[in-house]
């Protein structure tokens, strides 16, 4: 993936897990404030009084992030940090680590080459799915905590802490509601993943064959937004609806969820915090690959020292 479609890693698994891991987690920090106004929008429905529609409470990425801090200070914007972090370490060392080896096992040990585009889809399919599979309850509490807003005088909050989120959740409601919206978290993750490190495995290989481009950070730059993009546009609609399911226990299946978000809100509402939505993963992905590269450059210092 980063080695502009070649097939082989040039470091270790264990130091392609922990580079990755620590670019997700630098990512996550730097972007979750747009996240949670992203979750914010995406959970937001249309209200009605009488006969009259409200003006909804959020309205845009900078207008959610400004009342989310004014109402609640600017420590909200990073709730769920801690199961964000958590989720990161799980979720996105081992989607990273596996696109290779994956990607390897699906062109063959004799395969040479540019490894054809749909493979790159199917291995970042796979293994984001194979990843979020062992990180959900990560994203529930994640979801959960971000969804809760402020609340009136005398209210007690939910949960005091991601620890709290988790004892809490298998205490009421069983050990599977950490998997609550596994359904369309492992089609979100799998569509994302496999737009997310498809698209930059093939935006780099061919940016680093027009003359005059090389391996550098400029090249790193451009491919980790074509791989936002493209996974934001791809991967909305499922994100609105595990975002829906993992912040409101009342759907049933994530079929119900998708019906009665088409039913009461249309078709629109399936892109409902596009633009934080893409400003959270465009950012989130230059981010991250920038620094999953650099970090990529000192581990292989170290393991070849």
């Amino acid at each position: 993936m980063v080695a502009g479609g070649n097939s082989k890693s040039d470091i270790s698994f264990a130091g392609t897990y922990a580079s990755s891991a620590f670019a997700a987690c630098f990512a996550e920090v730097c972007t979750l404030p747009l996240d949670t106004a992203k979750v914010r929008l995406q959970l937001q429905k249309q209200a009605v009084v009488g006969d009259v529609v409200t003006l909804p409470k959020y309205r845009g990425l900078l207008g959610t992030v400004g009342t989310i801090a004014r109402e609640e200070g600017l420590s909200a914007l990073w709730k769920g940090i801690v199961p964000g972090l958590h989720r990161q370490c799980l979720n996105g060392g081992l989607r990273i680590a596996l696109y290779e080896p994956v990607k390897n096992f699906y062109v063959g040990p004799d395969h040479v080459g540019d490894v054809p585009l749909f493979k790159k889809i199917l291995a970042g399919f796979t293994t984001g799915a194979m990843a979020i599979a062992v990180a959900n309850p990560t994203d529930l509490v994640k979801v959960r905590l971000q969804a809760e807003g402020k609340l009136p005088p005398g209210v007690p909050r939910r949960y005091s802490g991601s620890l709290n989120a988790y004892s809490t959740i298998v205490r009421q409601e069983g050990v599977g509601a950490l998997w609550t919206g596994i359904g369309p978290n492992i089609a979100r993750n799998g569509i994302i993943n496999a737009a997310e490190l498809a698209s930059y495995d093939q935006v780099k290989q061919t940016i680093l064959k027009i003359p005059g481009f090389t391996d550098n950070v400029v090249t790193h730059l451009l491919a980790g937004l074509g791989a936002g993009f493209f996974a934001v546009c791809v991967g909305s609609p499922v994100d609105v609806v595990k975002s829906r399911m993992m912040g409101d226990s009342s759907y049933k299946s994530t079929l119900d969820c998708f019906v009665k978000t088409l039913k009461n809100d249309g078709p629109f509402a399936f892109y409902k915090g596009f633009i934080p939505n893409f400003g959270r993963l465009g950012s989130w992905n230059v981010i991250m690959f920038l620094t999953l590269e650099q970090a990529k450059k000192f581990v292989k210092t170290l393991e070849s020292a």
